[in-house]
């Protein structure tokens, strides 16, 4: 089949720029909101980032209630947890998202139950939310998951040993607040796991299968790559390719942490239209076997995933390449297709982020399962341009390992 049409979403309202948490009172007047609600995690506490947004917010006269347990990747009982702590103070107008993508997708998922009510497996997958979540601003403090303008939050299955994506337009915030200077105290390991997750993001919507050719029926959140999406894609690669390590070993250098801050909010815009592919496909079921942040599994396998998808992403692969500032010289344009990948490696060792399934403490006997448990998901799997199979992803998987 080919589909004729393809849709672009996007957060209704995006501010940028050193200080804009300035602009946080405008944002919420939108709304007549006067209780807030926030949600955040204890490392944007000790790091002094909350106490500055909450005298923004008490300077103009809010009434501000403190959630700070958010959790990485939020097993779902700390969801309900929150979503409980949030039920009780029933005149919430706004609800803050404050920190990295976890913070923001329990904000995303607390302000889906406070709509709708019920508990997070009922969302579980893809077109599940039934119409608006209630007023959203995501206010994020790492460069990477673009979670402030996608359309979807992760939360870990503990039972199942799985991490979920609830994935809806629905979800996206309503406002995505991006202040560089509340990026400058973050740890290098922090700015390179959530960096290195933004190029993932970028590279697999740009290289991801092109609309047309995406094989399945009905309305899809995972479009595929188009000419929007192209172009934000490529424009995010460009500023991570020039700013990633910059920003992790000068972690005051407020140019870079912009740029990244730039480059990530475009893969969000990127990515949750076109979709992710293999790499994230595959950090799913890895990132439930592993303590790893997402980003460092997602970035391990990305120059994995590269080579594997090379032939049948020839053209954009050498883009890439020369992106990443790699000239063809007398190499044919295959060669540096395959370069583009070894670019990517290269960064990874720059930052200093492991690139062996091996060092992350999987074992060679668990990528059968990891292989098994990647093929289901289909939004993702459908949208890489080469598309797997169980044996050729073991072949994969152990050449990643």
């Amino acid at each position: 089949m080919t589909r004729n049409i393809w849709e672009y979403f996007s957060t209704q309202n995006i501010i940028f720029g050193n200080g804009a948490i300035q602009k946080l009172d405008k944002a919420l007047q939108r709304f007549n909101a006067k209780n807030i609600f926030l949600i955040t995690d204890q490392g944007i506490v000790q790091a002094g980032i909350l106490d500055k947004v909450k005298a923004q917010l008490e300077n103009d006269n809010y009434n501000v209630v403190i959630y700070d347990k958010a959790v990485p990747e939020p097993p779902i009982d700390s969801v309900v947890e929150a979503y409980e702590f949030a039920k009780d103070k029933t005149d919430t107008d706004v609800i803050i998202g404050l920190g990295g993508g976890s913070s923001i997708d329990l904000a995303k998922v607390v302000a889906l139950l406070m709509e709708y009510g019920g508990h997070p497996r009922d969302y579980f997958d893809e077109g599940n939310v039934p119409g608006p979540i209630a007023p959203l601003i995501a206010i994020p403090t790492t460069a990477g998951t673009g979670s402030e303008v996608t359309s979807v939050a992760v939360v870990n299955d503990v039972e199942n040993n799985l991490k979920v994506g609830i994935s809806d337009n629905y979800l996206r915030p309503a406002v995505a607040l991006l202040d560089p200077e509340l990026t400058v105290g973050l740890p290098p390991y922090v700015t390179a796991c959530s960096g290195i997750d933004a190029l993932s993001h970028a590279i697999e919507a740009y290289t991801a299968t092109e609309y047309r050719h995406i094989n399945a029926e009905g309305e899809l959140l995972f479009q595929g790559s188009y000419a929007v999406t192209d172009a934000l894609a490529e424009k995010s690669i460009e500023l991570i390719a020039n700013n990633l390590v910059l920003a992790v070993h000068q972690g005051s250098n407020i140019d870079a942490r912009a740029n990244m801050l730039v480059g990530s909010l475009l893969a969000g815009m990127a990515f949750s239209n076109a979709g992710t592919a293999l790499a994230h496909a595959a950090a799913y079921p890895i990132g439930g076997k592993v303590k790893s942040p997402h980003g460092e599994v997602t970035g391990l396998l990305l120059p994995h995933v590269m080579r594997y998808n090379s032939a049948a992403a020839k053209e954009k692969m050498v883009k890439i390449a020369k992106i990443f500032g790699l000239d063809s010289g007398n190499d044919k344009d295959g060669d540096l297709g395959s370069a583009a990948a070894d670019a990517v490696e290269k960064l990874l060792l720059d930052i200093g982020l492991p690139t062996r399934l091996s060092q992350i403490g999987i074992k060679e006997s668990d990528l059968e399962e990891i292989a098994e448990k990647t093929l289901p998901a289909k939004r993702m799997v459908r949208n890489n341009p080469r598309v797997p199979n169980k044996e050729n992803l073991i072949t994969f998987l152990q050449s990643s390992f």
